[in-house]
């Protein structure tokens, strides 16, 4: 899952993708038949995935899984964990990824996550440590999004995933689109309060693996984002200070 962003440099650029809005409905419609990775531009280092405004702050996210039909998986039970957006140089509200990172490894995996690291000069790559000396590297190979003043917004992401353990490290890719947009039960308001997301997943073998020795995974998520915290709470340093110190003391990954 994918989990899981105002004035600045960035923002003329993105408003302007009507292009980009195309190809990614077009890449939606072509849903479940991904048989190869959508030609997503690479990002730069520094170059994260920008959200609309009425993101910025703390949710608490419920994540279910869906059918092919597009019906609750009843049988699994749902994902809850907190996912934090906040501005950051340019103004631009982005996802705090480690945060981000460690509340959705923590939900899925336990005790079995030990820490998540990021350099701050490389938003686009991150190294998860596991129990049994076990290392994940993900990194973000390929990105589109719309524009964030969309009353829907888009983004397809692409990355790469390394496992890296006692044995030869296991590589793959995967390819998440999600469509975010205001809960339709929230009333017109200046603070948005519930956002409805909608993601389609794809699993893929890693560059130059042939694809039948490689059993691709289609999945579909429900999410729905609850604020937690206003924006103007968001903006204060407790939270970001503790996980930018933490990154800071890291390795150059």
């Amino acid at each position: 899952m994918a989990v899981l962003l105002l004035s600045g440099p960035s923002k003329p650029a993105l408003a302007d993708n009507t292009q980009n809005n195309q190809q990614l409905e077009a890449r939606l419609e072509a849903w479940p038949a991904w048989s190869d990775p959508a030609a997503l531009p690479r990002p730069r280092a520094k170059q994260d995935l920008v959200y609309p405004d009425w993101f910025e702050g703390l949710w608490e996210v419920e994540s279910l899984d869906l059918l092919a039909n597009g019906t609750v998986d009843e049988s699994v039970p749902p994902l809850q964990h907190l996912a934090q957006f906040q501005l950051n140089q340019q103004k631009d509200v982005v996802g705090n990824r480690p945060f981000n990172a460690r509340a959705v490894g923590r939900a899925l995996l336990g005790q079995q996550l030990i820490s998540v690291e990021q350099a701050p000069h490389q938003v686009n790559r991150q190294l998860a440590r596991l129990s049994d000396d076990r290392l994940l590297e993900t990194t973000v190979i390929g990105r589109q999004q719309t524009s964030i003043h969309a009353a829907a917004f888009l983004s397809d992401e692409l990355v790469l995933q390394v496992m890296h353990g006692a044995r030869a490290p296991r590589l793959s890719r995967i390819e998440t689109l999600s469509r975010y947009q205001p809960c339709p039960d929230v009333p017109t308001a200046e603070i948005i309060s519930r956002i409805c997301v909608e993601q389609w997943q794809q699993t893929y073998p890693a560059p130059g693996e042939a694809s039948t020795s490689f059993v691709q995974r289609a999945s579909r998520y429900k999410l729905t984002l609850t604020r937690q915290q206003d924006p103007a709470e968001t903006r204060e340093p407790q939270v970001g200070r503790a996980i930018q110190t933490k990154a800071e003391g890291g390795d150059d990954h």
